[in-house]
């Protein structure tokens, strides 16, 4: 039976090929955009989680670091989508 680990780093390659394959299948620009930004935020999420061994850890730690992750990503997403607008 595989760990949590095995199950991150098998998820964390499905969303690597995904990330590869998607953007040519994609109509607009924004929404690709959008799209892989949700792919890193998931990665990141669990790279945090599993890889940094922040499962264990009291949440007020958990939230600074996945609020970091979605501050980080909302801000590339809103760089992509004023790109996209000029």
């Amino acid at each position: 039976m595989p760990d949590r680990i095995d199950i991150t780093w098998i998820v964390l390659i499905g969303i690597a090929l995904a990330t590869i394959l998607l953007p040519p299948l994609m109509p607009r620009a924004l929404l690709g955009n959008a799209l892989l930004l949700a792919f890193a935020a998931l990665k990141g999420h669990r790279i945090a989680l599993d890889f940094m061994d922040l499962r264990v850890v009291p949440a007020l730690w958990r939230g600074f670091v996945v609020s970091w992750i979605l501050i980080v990503l909302l801000l590339a997403w809103l760089a992509s989508a004023v790109a996209a607008l000029i």
